[in-house]
């Protein structure tokens, strides 16, 4: 076993934050986001396609998204996937475009959203602090193994420490701010 290497442990909790950035992508507000639309699948010649593989989407207004659909026998397909998608959206067909208004939420709706941004950031600090639990077990075999010595694994957990709490922050701000966007009407 080499040397543990904090970039690997660094990286993780990387891509924990931008994992939770992504779930924030998709949960709905009052405004037209076309990462909105991100995790519909639409079956495209026998097979699921993601939508944005069988249509461009653009936000014409704040209030309304625009799915331009290339193939005019696609467009029952995309209708029905962003119907039956669960977020509520009622798609109204114009041609080969698909109109979608975003209709304004509800104060109970927003605290719901709120909630479940919540979850979704607990979920991604327990990932950052599980990649903290495996870079300490990493150092504490090292320094078993003799690879580093006892005060170079103390400084090492430290620096761990300082990247865990760093990483934790951003996750906070994210919430933070996810969370001033749903609840602003």
């Amino acid at each position: 076993m080499a040397k543990p290497d904090l970039n690997n442990f660094r990286s993780r909790m990387d891509k924990a934050v931008g994992a939770l950035k992504e779930e924030f992508a998709g949960l709905r507000t009052g405004r037209a986001s076309a990462g909105l639309l991100d995790p519909i699948q639409v079956e495209a010649y026998g097979s699921m396609s993601p939508l944005n593989a069988v249509a461009a989407i653009s936000v014409p207004e704040p209030r309304m998204i625009a799915v331009s659909v290339w193939d005019k026998g696609m467009v029952v397909s995309v209708e029905k996937a962003i119907r039956s998608s669960g977020l509520g959206l009622n798609p109204v067909v114009d041609g080969q475009t698909l109109r979608i208004p975003i209709p304004p939420l509800t104060e109970e709706r927003r605290k719901e959203l709120a909630k479940l941004a919540g979850r979704y950031a607990e979920q991604q600090k327990v990932a950052v602090r599980n990649v903290r639990r495996d870079a300490n077990d990493d150092l504490k075999k090292a320094e078993k193994a003799g690879e580093i010595s006892q005060d170079e694994q103390k400084k090492m957990e430290a620096e761990v420490q300082k990247d865990t709490d760093a990483a934790i922050k951003r996750i906070d701000e994210a919430l933070k701010a996810k969370e001033v966007e749903i609840m602003q009407v």
